[in-house]
């Protein structure tokens, strides 16, 4: 028996992992600065972002402990969107999406003291056209800074503005559970 912790202040990673009733506990503490070398590839972004959370955990691993960390990145016409910074960047980042289609790209790493594991999970979302009102009212409203490509495919402009996904509903989230079950098994 291995105790799992998730290194992630995100709520809804933590929702989302419960819900797969598995015991875990929190623990954010990270030194990990998210910054990329230059020329690193689009869909490498949340691959290098998540293995550099789990390498900057605080302290080392116990030999019972398997450590979970992420990363979400939104691409669209090979931009990496992260979070945004201010209400004008989360205007922008949503004017780049509307009616458009972009890929939401997740990975996560899993690691013990003796191996690690990181993957990835990729899925098309595709935005209806947004009217400027709709922007400011979801930016205002939902204020989604702490959310990749400025939204929550959960909250209010999932319901108006999203018209189709291919992939995982979770991925968008920002946490893969289907591939997390899997390959927690398979790590275990």
């Amino acid at each position: 028996m291995k105790r799992i912790i998730l290194g992630s202040n995100s709520p809804r990673r933590r929702e989302l992992l419960a819900g797969l009733d598995i015991e875990f506990t929190v623990d954010t503490g990270n030194t990990f600065e998210e910054r990329l070398e230059p020329g690193v590839e689009a869909h490498d972004v949340p691959l290098h972002l998540s293995a550099g959370k789990s390498h900057g955990f605080h302290r080392p691993l116990e030999a019972d402990e398997v450590l979970i960390t992420s990363d979400t990145v939104v691409i669209v016409d090979r931009e990496v969107l992260g979070k945004p910074h201010s209400r004008e960047e989360a205007v922008e980042m949503l004017q780049k999406l509307s009616g458009r289609a972009h890929e939401v790209v997740t990975a996560v790493t899993l690691r013990d003291c003796e191996k690690e594991e990181t993957f990835s999970v990729s899925t098309q979302v595709h935005f209806e056209k947004l009217t400027q009102a709709e922007i400011d009212h979801y930016v205002d409203q939902y204020k989604p800074y702490d959310k990749a490509g400025a939204y929550g495919i959960q909250e209010w402009i999932g319901y108006v503005g999203i018209s189709a996904i291919e992939g995982s509903f979770y991925n968008v989230m920002g946490f893969p559970v289907h591939r997390v079950w899997h390959e927690l098994q398979r790590f275990l």
